[in-house]
């Protein structure tokens, strides 16, 4: 890793001297191996500190941050969709990005919906759908009735299911949920939209690449500096959604408006 990390306006240093602290021994005692293991890991990551430093609830914010930096995904006045929310880190970055609290009042004011089957703690600048489940046909009519008529300009999803341990049963079913992500994205997002999933690599990771490159403009296969070393996490980035390609008679959204 660079001992500089950039994304936009933000940076901050990565090395040892940096982020010298004491060791927490304290609160490692009376743990079991596996809680001290990731207690250590949390107190030694520079995400999780710098997270706490910028005021962003998890270290993913620094994912999206320099994914969007990359590819310039979120600008202000954009319309964006963060399912699998919770704890709103995302959400976070979104508002700031698509200046959904109007906080320049000389550059559009965009939208932040964001969804999670987990209860959250709101996010000024975002209307949260908490507790309830996005692939469920009630939670997407919900979102609909908040775009009211909005086409959408980005759909992202950190979505994932409970771990089994076993990775081909997780690999498929955050796969589920990247396609539950990307079906309703294709009813919602506009003309050159963007869509993002987070997913753990494997064998159908392939397929849905496919799925994406006959839909959109591009597609890229994405790993943030901020992923940890040891996750098989990527991210699959569709870049400019062919809505007129899909939805040859108009495009209009499932409830009529356009």
């Amino acid at each position: 890793m660079n001992p500089f990390l950039v994304w936009g306006r933000k940076c901050f240093h990565t090395s040892g001297v940096l982020w010298r602290n004491k060791k927490p021994s304290n609160k490692l005692k009376g743990k079991s191996p596996s809680s001290q293991q990731w207690l250590s890991r949390q107190f030694n990551d520079p995400y999780v500190k710098q997270a706490k430093v910028e005021n962003y609830r998890a270290r993913s914010a620094f994912k999206l941050l320099e994914i969007d930096a990359r590819f310039r995904l979120l600008r202000p006045g954009h319309v964006v969709v963060d399912c699998g929310a919770a704890p709103g880190s995302w959400s976070q970055v979104a508002v700031e990005k698509v200046n959904a609290q109007g906080t320049d009042p000389n550059k559009p004011m965009g939208k932040v919906i964001s969804v999670d089957l987990l209860h959250f703690e709101p996010i000024e600048g975002a209307v949260l759908l908490t507790e309830s489940d996005f692939t469920h046909p009630a939670t997407q009519s919900r979102i609909l009735l908040l775009l009211n008529g909005q086409l959408v300009n980005s759909v992202l999803s950190d979505m994932a299911p409970n771990s089994t341990g076993m990775h081909e049963m997780d690999h498929e079913n955050i796969i589920g949920l990247c396609k539950s992500a990307l079906g309703f994205a294709r009813d919602i997002l506009r003309e050159d939209g963007h869509f993002l999933c987070k997913l753990w690599d494997g064998h159908e990771t392939g397929r849905l690449k496919e799925k994406l490159a006959a839909e959109f403009r591009g597609v890229k296969v994405v790993r943030p500096d901020a992923s940890r070393k040891e996750s098989s996490e990527i991210f699959l980035l569709g870049r400019g959604f062919k809505r007129y390609l899909v939805h040859p008679l108009g495009g209009s959204l499932p409830n009529g408006r356009t």
